[in-house]
C-alpha cells in the first residue's frame, strides 16, 4: 500500500481561496510562474522577431515556422516513454533546457534553415514539457489534492502569460528589434532558470522512484505493450476524444476572437484587446475559488457542465452579428464571462482525470496519446475556424457550439464507463474521486433526474 501524505495545517486564506498546501513543493509552483511569464514575452512576436532581424519574406518566414511545427509532432509520442522511464520532472526540466537552447538560438539564426531548426528546438521542447507537466502533479500531491494543484497551476499560468504579454509588448514598443532580442533571452532565461527549480525540487508527497516500474510488481505482459494499451483503453480514448472539443474551444482566445471582433462585427481593435485581458484577469482571480466550491460534486459531472457553460457562451456569440453596435459590446463581455467561467469549471478537472485514468506503470505514453488532442486541434483549428469565418460571423461560434453541445453526453457515457467512489489502486487506472475530507460527493443534477448523493 503506497504512503498517504499527512494532512498539512492549513491558514483561513488558504481554506477559503482553496489554494494547496505549498510545503516542500514552492519550487514547482515557482517554475510555473517562471516559466509562463517567459512564454507570455515571446508568445506574440515569434514571427515578428524574424520578420524585424532577418531580410526574408513573411511567407517564408512562415513556412519555416510550419516546417518547424509539423517536424515537432511526433515529440509527444517520444516523451512518453522517457517519462514512463526516468520519470516527470527529469523529462520536463529537459524539456525546458531544450527550449532555452532554442530561444537562445534565436540571435543566431538568420538564414531559412537555422529560423527552422531554432523554432524546432523550442516547439520539441515546449511539447515535451506539456506532455509531462501533469505528471509533475502526481508527484507534488495525492490524488484527493490533484485537482487544487491543478487549479493553482492553471491560475499562475494564466497570470504569468498576461504579465509576461504586457511586459513584452512594452519592451517592443519601446525599444523595437533590441526589445525584440532582449524578448529572446529573457524566455531563454526563464526556461534555464524554470529547469533548475524543478532540477532542485523534492517533491514532498512522493518521490519520484515510486512511480518508476521497477518499484512495483511486474505488469502483465499484454499491460508492457506501450501505446498498444492506450490504444485499446475505450474510456482512455474516449477522454481524448472529447477533450478535442474543449481544445477548439481554448483556442479560441489565439485565433477568432480578435478578428471576430474586428472583421466579424466591426468592432474597435481595443475591444479584442480588452476581451483577452478580462479573460487573464478573471481566471488568475477566480480559478482556485470557483474550484473550492465545486470540490464535493463528481468531477465528471463537473466537466461537463463546463461544456454547457462553453456552449452557451458561445450561443451568445453567435447572435451578435444581429446585435446593435452598443448590445454587440455588451454581449462580447457577457459571453467572454461565460467562456471563462467554463474554463475555471472544467479545467482542473479535466488535468486531474487525464492523469487519474492513466494506469501508473504507462502514464507517460497516456499523456502523451492525450497531448495529441492538443496537437491535432491546433494543426486543424485555424484552417476550419477561418473557413468558417468567412462564411459568416456566426458560423464559427454555431460550430463550437455544437462541439459543446455534443461534449456534455459524452462525457456522462464516459462516467458510466468508469467506476465512480471507489478507491482503486494507483495503477489500475480507475479514476478516483476522493474529496477533501469533511466535504461530501454530491452528484450534479441534469435535467430529468433528482438529486442524490454518493
Amino acid at each position: 500500500m503506497p504512503e498517504t501524505a499527512a494532512p498539512e495545517p492549513q491558514g483561513f486564506l488558504q481554506r477559503r481561496l482553496g489554494l494547496p498546501g505549498l510545503r516542500g513543493n514552492r519550487k514547482l509552483a515557482g517554475a510555473a510562474v517562471i516559466d509562463s511569464i517567459g512564454s507570455g514575452l515571446i508568445l506574440a512576436f515569434v514571427l515578428v522577431y524574424f520578420v524585424r532581424t532577418t531580410d526574408h519574406s513573411l511567407p517564408s518566414i512562415g513556412g519555416a515556422l510550419t516546417l518547424a511545427r509539423f517536424l515537432a509532432v511526433p515529440t509527444a509520442m517520444v516523451a512518453g516513454p522517457l517519462i514512463d522511464r526516468f520519470g516527470a520532472r527529469l523529462v520536463s526540466l529537459t524539456g525546458n533546457l531544450v527550449s532555452a537552447v532554442g530561444y537562445a538560438g534565436f540571435l543566431l539564426a538568420g538564414d531559412l534553415w537555422q529560423i527552422a531548426l531554432v523554432a524546432w528546438l523550442t516547439q520539441v521542447g515546449g511539447a515535451t514539457y506539456w506532455t509531462s507537466s501533469s505528471g509533475l502533479v502526481v508527484l507534488a500531491a495525492e490524488p484527493e489534492r490533484r485537482p487544487r494543484w491543478f487549479a493553482l497551476l492553471h491560475m499562475l499560468r494564466n497570470g504569468g502569460l498576461g504579465i509576461g504579454g504586457a511586459l513584452g509588448a512594452l519592451l517592443v514598443g519601446y525599444h523595437g528589434t533590441t526589445g525584440l532580442r532582449v524578448l529572446a533571452v529573457s524566455n531563454a532565461g526563464s526556461c534555464l532558470l524554470a529547469a533548475l527549480l524543478l532540477a532542485s525540487w523534492r517533491p514532498r508527497a512522493r518521490s519520484e522512484n515510486r512511480q518508476k516500474p521497477e518499484r512495483r510488481p511486474a505488469a502483465p505482459k499484454a499491460e508492457r505493450s506501450g501505446y498498444g494499451t492506450v490504444l485499446r483503453d475505450r474510456r482512455y480514448m474516449m477522454l481524448v476524444g472529447i477533450n478535442v472539443t474543449f481544445v477548439f474551444a481554448a483556442l479560441v482566445l489565439s485565433l477568432l476572437i480578435a478578428v471576430f471582433v474586428t472583421d466579424g462585427l466591426g468592432q474597435a481593435t481595443w475591444i479584442g484587446g480588452a476581451l483577452l485581458v478580462f479573460n487573464s484577469v478573471q481566471v488568475a482571480t477566480t480559478q482556485t475559488l470557483v474550484n473550492r466550491r465545486l470540490e464535493r460534486y463528481r468531477p465528471i459531472r463537473v466537466i461537463a457542465a463546463g461544456s454547457l457553460i462553453n456552449a452557451l457562451a458561445f450561443g451568445v456569440f453567435a447572435v451578435l452579428g444581429w446585435a446593435p453596435a452598443w448590445a454587440a459590446v455588451v454581449g462580447l463581455f457577457v459571453g467572454m464571462l461565460l467562456y471563462n467561467l467554463a474554463e475555471t469549471v472544467a479545467t482542473p478537472f479535466s488535468e486531474d482525470l487525464s492523469v487519474s485514468l492513466a494506469p501508473e506503470h504507462l502514464r507517460g505514453r497516456y499523456l502523451a496519446v492525450y497531448q495529441l488532442s492538443w496537437t491535432f486541434g491546433q494543426t486543424v483549428a485555424p484552417l476550419m475556424l477561418t473557413v468558417l469565418l468567412d462564411l459568416g460571423a456566426g458560423w464559427p461560434w454555431l460550430f463550437l457550439m455544437a462541439l459543446a453541445l455534443l461534449a456534455a453526453p459524452a462525457l456522462l457515457l464516459l462516467e458510466r464507463m468508469t467506476k465512480h467512489g471507489e478507491t482503486a489502486p494507483e495503477d489500475s487506472g480507475t479514476y478516483r474521486v476522493t474529496p477533501p475530507e469533511g466535504t461530501v460527493i454530491t452528484k450534479i443534477p441534469f435535467p430529468g433526474e433528482g438529486d442524490d448523493h454518493a
